[in-house]
């Protein structure tokens, strides 16, 4: 049997969420009904998706923690297992499975951590289960923790050998400028020499909003595309947004090298 094609997208809090932070179940409805068609096709998606830390804060609202990082694991601890609940009833309406595989970054270094993290992948891809990849914020050492889930999901990427990642944001993709001004032009296509980083604003981001700003997507996105791994930024809540991709039409900004 032909070994399936394989995907990475990435989803990140900000497409997830609405202006108060909280989970807008059509957007993972969204997400999952484009990740069962493409099953139809053949294609194989792994999902590296974010919103633990929302999806907990939304639970517990403030808790009386003031360290940051202990915070984190409290709120991601509490919302991952909500996140899952969430996925598993949509992936289960679709008449699909799907299995929660969390990671720190000592999993990915080489040696038995990695042979056993691609056990992992290999084994639930090949019995058609969608993989769901976080961060294991519970467990994560502040020290060693992924940059941020555009991190992960570069290196999970490269481990199943996928042919694309997709990181999907809240924004159409990269723009010269700032993108809601009206000279700025989205860039369709980007190669890892090209300097677009002078094109980046810098954002400022609430507690549980996410870590990657798009300055940490592009760096990952051309140490990806340098993987011969085509790399997209694109709007997450656009409709059919990785179909559309996947079909070549000219959606995002996509990286290669």
């Amino acid at each position: 049997m032909d070994k399936k094609r394989r995907i990475v997208v990435k989803v990140g809090t900000n497409v997830m969420t609405n202006k108060d932070n909280r989970i807008l179940g059509p957007v993972l409805k969204n997400l999952v009904t484009q990740i069962a068609t493409l099953y139809e096709e053949d294609i194989m998606v792994v999902l590296v998706s974010s919103g633990s830390a929302i999806a907990g804060k939304e639970i517990l609202g403030e808790i009386k923690i003031e360290d940051a990082s202990k915070r984190r694991q409290v709120y991601s601890s509490v919302g991952q297992p909500r996140m899952m609940r969430h996925y598993y009833s949509i992936f289960h309406d679709y008449g699909m499975r799907c299995a929660q595989v969390l990671a720190t970054k000592r999993d990915f270094s080489p040696g038995i951590h990695r042979e056993n993290m691609i056990n992992c992948y290999e084994s639930l891809l090949s019995e058609g289960i969608i993989p769901i990849a976080n961060e294991d914020d519970a467990v994560s050492v502040t020290m060693s923790m992924f940059s941020d889930n555009d991190e992960l999901a570069s290196l999970v990427a490269e481990l199943i050998g996928a042919e694309k990642l997709i990181i999907l944001s809240d924004t159409e993709g990269l723009y010269t400028g700032h993108p809601e001004h009206d000279d700025s032009e989205k860039l369709n296509k980007v190669q890892v020499d090209e300097n677009v980083e002078k094109y980046v604003q810098e954002s400022d981001k609430g507690e549980g909003e996410g870590r990657g700003g798009m300055e940490s997507k592009i760096k990952i996105a051309k140490g990806t595309a340098a993987k011969n791994i085509t790399t997209y930024i694109a709007n997450g809540k656009r409709e059919n947004v990785i179909i559309d991709i996947m079909a070549g039409k000219p959606v995002g900004t996509k990286f290669t090298s």
